[in-house]
């Protein structure tokens, strides 16, 4: 069962929807409207490259949210230990 992006032309909204067969009814999830849109959806690549290089970004954003999380922890002390 595929999953489908749409997009909302009442509201705006755009939301995802698994799609059963062409005979299934999508609504949008904010406003109800029926006037939506199928997106055209990318599809995912994997290869050792790709897959290296979000390793290493993930780890990068690892290391850069526990260093923002000891700054936020240092600052903290300082404000409430006085």
């Amino acid at each position: 069962m595929p999953v489908y992006e749409f997009k909302c032309h009442s509201c705006g909204g755009e939301f995802e929807a698994l799609v059963r067969s062409h005979d299934t009814a999508v609504v949008c999830t904010s406003c109800l409207s029926r006037d939506i849109e199928r997106q055209v959806s990318a599809f995912a690549v994997s290869s050792d490259g790709t897959r290296q290089r979000n390793i290493t970004q993930a780890r990068k954003d690892g290391r850069k949210t526990a260093l923002d999380k000891a700054k936020a922890d240092e600052e903290w002390l300082h404000h409430h230990d006085h």
